[in-house]
């Protein structure tokens, strides 16, 4: 619930008070905002309000995935990721072409390390490109600026 405003007392809610250092540093990119747990939370809560939230959960759970070690834990992994975001009518179904979507279809019964990175690379440019931008100008992003300043 990061961001919330308490309606009551005009105040953000529910932020964690020493990530507030890096706030600032978030508008150099959206590397800086993925890069923290506050800065995703954040991010998250944003996405949230434009009903986007998959967006950074599936990208979250590519950069879990890529730290796979076992064969076994790929496979599930691999396929819950699939099942969550990729396939087609997914419940948090990530909007890539469909190539992109055919391609980690046809592979997906033998998933490697790599095998959602297409995937990855085209949520991560919409964040970039169109998320991003807004987030910075954002209540929740401004509110929590406000209040690293207040301190």
């Amino acid at each position: 619930m990061i961001g919330r405003v308490d309606g009551n007392k005009g105040r953000l809610c529910c932020v964690p008070k020493d990530p507030l250092g890096e706030v600032e540093t978030w508008s150099e990119s959206v590397d800086k905002v993925l890069s923290c747990k506050a800065g995703q939370i954040a991010f998250r809560e944003f996405l949230k309000s434009e009903y986007s939230e998959e967006n950074i959960l599936f990208w979250l759970a590519c950069e879990e995935y890529k730290k796979i070690k076992s064969a076994p834990e790929m496979i599930s992994s691999a396929n819950r990721i699939y099942s969550e975001f990729v396939q087609t009518e997914a419940p948090k179904q990530i909007n890539i072409d469909c190539g992109t979507r055919e391609n980690i279809t046809k592979n997906i019964s033998q998933p490697t390390l790599t095998s959602f990175d297409s995937a990855q690379k085209l949520i991560y440019s919409l964040m970039a490109r169109d998320c991003y931008p807004r987030f910075l100008k954002s209540d929740i992003y401004q509110g929590l600026l406000r209040r690293k300043d207040s301190r």
